[in-house]
This record gives structure tokens, sequence and C-alpha cells, in this order.
């Protein structure tokens, strides 16, 4: 049965009952339909003063094209920790539809470890996305109306990007003001996924509604004749701009298959972007659950990583236990074999590809953390292959064998009791690098530390650039591929010495950090050869087809 059959085979309760269970009075929750609900940031003052409950990471080796579970893997432990009467919440990110219709589908987990409405949850859900869209565009509209009616600012030169939800490679470069009117510049403008734009940023670090409106006004939109800063405030934007999102900023609140509470809030990719969900989200789930589980995107290399040194340092707090998510057909990927071949034995390969696991369980104890391994089970594992990765496992991390896809929060039960476990050990949290470092530093703490990258090589351009940012009290958020430790999305195995190549930083002052690309990555995704989109369809009574 696929997933789509089997969420909507299940019984889902009235949001206001799931409200209701977390004692969310009526006045602070929006609906939007039966199923799904918005709670009032009004109601985190009602809280603010209860204690934190425990945090639990979910991340995962570096991503592969037959996926690891991830998302799977954080809804059936929520629902497992229910099941041993602990009051468990999940935090998630809403999905884009760029993946939606591109290569890797919906993100709303699988099997019988899924949150619901999954097709309304994958696609426009309560209109967060689009609203980010639109705060994104209108900037652009007020930046280019700015320009024509005089230019009192003196522009010289644009940085803002307008953005789209969804994966576009035609509209990484595009021209604009081609129209011949009178006092239309044409320039040179682009296109990123809307994931990437420095305004889903902000809004999934922001504390509250002021503080989103700071932020929004500190956005440097571009330069004068003098390379001096203009940013959204000097072009009077930023109180229209969180108009827009002033419902967007809200957390959305829905429920697993087995009718437990899911806040999914916020979206931003973890290749391009930093890969967590709203820190409102978090704040307000740990004042409500005893164990909040959320989750960062891609391998811990990204996702994990700027959780802990971006997000952490707003939250003021930091993970009580860690998952690693791993399949051993993804092992085995990560082995060298082809995809078609992972389905089938290969001790030799799993060895190698073991390496990949222990390098991420490595990194997270560097943070002072104590990571446990989720080994994601499929029906093509053999016995051979599981005992051979939990000889390599013993003694080093703490190990669970899941089978929540087919049996829900059941198959998650051993790997739920022991993450209460290891919540109550000691911890010795601290930062890959200090705020206070050069933004030099604090690249090759990550660089040579996490991705275990002998050099940095920075470009003419960034070397410039360096020299402006160098002193800025930032933390860094690096856009490099998801497939490797590297920057080479074919280098798998990073079994000899290579040098991480950064090719332009960009200063992100209202999201408060600064981007490190690296390589070739681009912030607009292209499709693949034979997209998602050609499969998804709608029948004569109104059901989706081929969201998975």
């Amino acid at each position: 049965m696929q997933d789509i059959e089997i969420a909507r085979n299940t019984k889902l309760k009235n949001i206001n009952e799931i409200a209701d269970n977390l004692g969310i009075e009526d006045k602070y929750l929006e609906q939007y339909g039966k199923y799904k609900a918005k709670i009032s940031l009004n109601y985190y003052n009602n809280i603010k003063n209860n204690k934190d409950g425990k945090l639990i990471l979910v991340t995962a080796i570096n991503p592969t094209p037959l996926g690891e579970g991830k998302t799977t893997t954080s809804i059936g432990l929520v629902d497992a920790l229910r099941k041993i009467n602990k009051n468990a919440i999940l935090t998630l990110r809403e999905p884009s539809l760029g993946p939606v219709f591109g290569i890797k589908g919906g993100a709303t987990g699988g099997g019988h470890s899924q949150v619901a409405p999954m097709e309304d949850i994958n696609l426009h859900f309560t209109g967060d996305i689009h609203a980010i869209t639109t705060a994104n565009n209108l900037l652009s509209a007020i930046i280019d109306n700015h320009i024509w009616q005089g230019n009192e600012l003196g522009i010289e030169k644009v940085t803002w990007k307008r953005c789209l939800d969804l994966n576009d490679r035609a509209l990484r470069k595009v021209e604009v003001s081609l129209s011949g009117e009178k006092n239309m510049k044409p320039r040179e403008d682009g296109f990123d996924i809307t994931v990437a734009s420095e305004i889903m940023a902000i809004l999934c670090l922001a504390k509250d509604i002021q503080d989103l409106k700071r932020r929004l006004g500190n956005i440097v939109i571009g330069y004068n004749k003098e390379n001096q800063p203009i940013t959204c405030r000097d072009l009077k934007a930023e109180g229209s701009l969180a108009v827009i999102l002033k419902d967007a900023i809200n957390p959305n609140l829905v429920q697993t298959l087995e009718n437990n509470p899911v806040l999914i809030h916020g979206g931003p990719f973890a290749n391009i972007a930093h890969g967590c969900n709203s820190i409102i989200a978090t704040n307000m789930a740990l004042k409500m659950g005893d164990y909040v589980v959320t989750e960062a995107g891609f391998g811990a290399d990204l996702g994990a990583e700027k959780f802990l040194d971006i997000k952490c340092r707003l939250i003021n707090n930091s993970p009580d236990a860690v998952i690693i998510v791993a399949t051993l057909r993804a092992l085995k990927y990560h082995g060298g074999i082809s995809k078609e071949e992972c389905s089938k034995e290969n001790i030799e390969a799993l060895k190698i590809g073991i390496h990949n696991l222990l390098r991420h369980i490595d990194n997270i104890k560097k943070y002072g953390l104590n990571p446990i391994v989720a080994i994601n089970k499929f029906t093509t594992d053999t016995d051979k292959e599981i005992e051979l990765l939990k000889e390599k496992l013993n003694g080093i991390v703490n190990y669970s064998l899941l089978e929540n896809w087919e049996k829900g929060g059941e198959g998650a039960v051993d790997l739920a009791k022991k993450v209460v476990e290891t919540c109550d050990k000691q911890k010795d949290f601290k930062y890959m690098y200090n705020l206070e470092d050069t933004v030099e530093e604090k690249i090759e703490a990550v660089a040579k530390r996490i991705y275990g990258a002998k050099d940095v090589e920075y470009s003419e351009l960034a070397k410039e650039q360096l020299k402006e940012l160098n002193n800025s009290n930032l933390p860094i958020c690096i856009a490099k591929t998801q497939y490797s430790f590297s920057d080479d999305p074919k280098n798998l195995l990073c079994d000899s010495p290579f040098t991480l190549h950064v090719s332009e930083l960009k200063l992100k002052n209202g999201a408060e950090f600064i981007v490190v690309l690296t390589e070739k990555i681009m912030t607009m995704p292209g499709l693949p050869k034979n997209p998602a989109a050609e499969k998804i369809n709608i029948d004569e009574n109104g059901n989706i087809e081929g969201i998975f």
C-alpha cells in the first residue's frame, strides 16, 4: 500500500481535540479546516515560565537517492515515546513544492509513520511558504519602483533576488526592466527557491513579531556608489513585509497517524540555508512537552552542524540526545555500488560505507553530545549485514533497529526507551567555533573538524569579501552539496585529502548569519529528467495520486 493510501485510510481526530490534549484553549487556535490549525503567538505567554522539556535532534548520514527515512524516524519516535507514556511533541519543517514536484517527493514521513493530512501539508498547507514568496517579491517590487521613481537612495547595485517555490533552473539568471518605459533601467536579476530566501531564514530565527520586523528591516538589498549598504528599512518596507507574514509567523498544529501532536513551521533547505524548523515552534514545544523531537535537514555535516552552531545559540539550549539515521542500503551506496545493487547483500560495500556513519558519530561527539544510531530496517536487509553493522557499532555508540515504517510507533519503542535513558546522561555541549573568531577561522573550523578537509581555498571574489566580513560576530551557514562531506557530490568516500572551495560569501544581515557558497552550489535547483510532477494527478473524485 502506498503512503498516500495508508494516510487516507487512517482516521484522524479533529484538530481541536489534539489542541485540547495539549492544554491549548480554543481562543489561541485558528483552524484551517478539520485537521490543521495555527497556534497564536500569544499562547506562548501563558507557558513561557514552564520548565523546558528534553530536546532530541534527529539527523542522518549523508543522503542518497534511496532516502534514509529521517522524517519517518522522527514521527515513529514521537509515537513510540507516547506509547511508553511520555509527553512527547514533534516539530518539523514545512515541505517545499520544489522537491514535491522534483525528485525527493514529499516530506511527511512514510508507511505507518506519517504526519497528516499529508496531501495538504505537502502542497499549500496553511500558505506560509506562499506568504514568504509574496513578501520576498514585494521587496523586489519596492526596490525597482524606488529606482524608477528617481532612486533617492542612490542604489547602484541590487543584491536582493526574487524567489519562487519551485525548481526552475531557467530563472537562475534573468534580466528585468526590459519594457522600454521611461526611467526603466535594464539589469541582471535572478530567482532563488523560496526556501533559500533570507525571509524564510528570518521567519525561522525570529523570536516574535517585533524581532521579525527588526530582522526584516536589517535586510541588505544592495549598495550605493560608495559601497555603503542599503537596507529594507531605508526603503520603509519592513512594516508591509511583516503584515504579509502576520499569520505565517504562527506555528502550525497537525497530528501523526497515531493522533499525536506535531508542530510544523518554516522550511529552509540545509544545503543552501540553515535547515531547521522555526525557533518559535521549538520553544513553544519545549514548554508544552517533556520530550521534544526535532529534525535537521540532510546529513549531520549540514543540518545538524547548523542546528548546533546557529539555532542553539538562539534558543539557549542544546540536544539531550542526537539520533543518527542510517539504512543498510544507503551505507552500501556510500560503499561505492549503484543504487540498483544496494538492495542485494554486499558485505564489502557495507564495510566501506559504514565509515560515513562512523564519521557522523564522531562529529556529534565533538560537540559533547550523546548520539544514538537508528538503523532504519528494510525487508531486503540480511541478517549477516545487520550483524556486521551491530558489530562495528558495539562499544562505540548505542543503536536501535527500527521497524516503524511497517509497525508505526510500536516499531520504535526500543529507540524510545534508549532515548529516555540517553536524555538523563551528562552532556558537555560546546560550539564548533566562537562568534568572536574571524569568518575565516569559523569556516576552517567547520571545514576541517566536521567535513575533514585538509585545506580551504577561496576565489578572488571570496578573498575580497573576507576583508569586509572578517570582523563580523555572526555564525556562518555553509552552502554545499548534501551528498558528500566535500564540496564534490561525486566524492562519496572522501577517503583521500580534499580541499573545500569557497566561491562567494553573502551577508544575510536580517537572518544574522553569513552564507558561505562552495564550488557550484545553486540556490535555485533544477528538475530531474523525469520529475515527480509527471506522476502526480487527481482523479474524478478529487483524490490526489502520486505524492509520496
